[in-house]
């Protein structure tokens, strides 16, 4: 095990995590990730203002109106697509300031009868979000409806959109060592200091993809079973009731050997494992996962496409064209480096990725 050093003042959850782990022994990294990230008092979403310039990490929908446009014109060609229900659930999952979803409406109205017809429906714990997201929704067309977890949103067709959500659920991690896939944990070492070393779980062979157990000795595998749950509860949501699902975020296209466990506080990467809940922890997250568990709920998968694809397929390049039409050149060259930080490779293009699911006989744009 290798030592992580820690700061002189340790922040209120380190105590409680160590604390913990003193108890009752070295913890998952899941459990880590979910206590630093949702305790209800010092969790990172619960304390801190963490998106935009001000934060600590800027989202699509912070770089540009445009993104959340074209979901929001996405949603209103799902809607129609699936008959034109009245109601139909517009879902958010993790709506962080609410900007998507102001901008997403902003350019629905285009179809009055679908903003008639949605009932706007936002999943998010905390409470200090929801206010923020109520402020910039206020003066948005449809009133939002709050929930803690998906499964409480009404029954009955819904289009859902996740953006920069499956990434910050927790993950397990395991390492191959002398051929076994044995977990990763978080304790402490001999100065009381929190580490990650290998524990006593064992993830069974038949769990890993036959391409990847003759990986070597020392490689890292992640499973995210509580993405695979929610995804498996949305798909067969969609499946019985109608509707789509447009997942986009950061990670791999299959499952693949390696170590994501990361954390960013004020745009700059940091130790994970350094002041829980003073910084955001994520992970890449698996779209060979995610599909298989919307395909075992009798759902259809497109994609994932990377970020960069999908909105040029929406219209990005004519949406930024109008946008900029008769501006000044400032506000073009400003318009311009929105699409080059959305859709270009090195930038957000090709690490985040788009993939949809529908109910079957489904086909949603950009697909067809």
């Amino acid at each position: 095990m290798s030592s992580t050093s820690q700061p002189a003042s340790p922040t209120p959850l380190e105590h409680r995590i160590k604390a913990q782990i003193r108890l009752a022994g070295p913890m998952s990294i899941a459990d880590y990730m979910a206590i630093a990230l949702g305790d209800p008092e010092h969790g990172y979403y619960m304390a801190r203002e963490v998106f935009g310039a001000g934060g600590d990490f800027v989202t699509a929908p912070e770089v540009s109106q445009m993104f959340g446009e074209l979901i929001g014109l996405w949603a209103v060609d799902a809607w129609l697509k699936l008959g034109r229900p009245d109601p139909v659930r517009l879902v958010e999952l993790g709506p962080g300031r609410g900007t998507l979803m102001a901008d997403a409406l902003r350019a629905a109205r285009v179809r009055p009868d679908f903003i008639g017809a949605a009932r706007l429906h936002l999943v998010e714990t905390s409470q200090r979000l929801r206010a923020r997201q109520r402020q910039t929704l206020a003066a948005a067309p449809l009133v939002p409806h709050w929930h803690d977890r998906a499964e409480d949103v009404p029954e009955g067709p819904a289009i859902i959109v996740a953006n920069e959500f499956f990434d910050a659920l927790p993950i397990r991690q395991y390492q191959r060592s002398q051929g076994i896939w044995r977990e990763r944990v978080v304790g402490l070492d001999a100065e009381g200091a929190l580490q990650i070393g290998l524990g006593t779980g064992v993830l069974p062979v038949e769990a890993v993809p036959a391409r990847l157990r003759g990986a070597p000795d020392g490689s890292v595998l992640e499973t995210n079973a509580v993405a695979a749950a929610v995804m498996e509860g949305l798909a067969g949501r969609i499946r019985r009731d109608g509707g789509l699902i447009l997942a986009i975020d950061y990670g791999y296209r299959e499952t693949a050997i390696g170590d994501s466990f990361q954390a960013v506080r004020a745009h700059a990467p940091v130790d994970p494992l350094a002041r829980p809940g003073e910084a955001d922890l994520t992970a890449h997250v698996d779209f060979e996962a995610l599909a298989g568990a919307a395909r075992r709920a009798g759902a259809t998968v497109f994609g994932p496409l990377p970020q960069g694809d999908f909105l040029l397929r929406l219209g990005l390049a004519e949406r930024a064209g109008r946008l900029g039409a008769d501006k000044d050149p400032a506000t073009r060259e400003r318009i311009t480096a929105e699409v080059t930080r959305l859709v270009a490779a090195e930038e957000m293009g090709d690490l985040f990725k788009a993939m949809a699911v529908a109910a079957p006989g489904l086909v949603p744009a950009p697909w067809g």
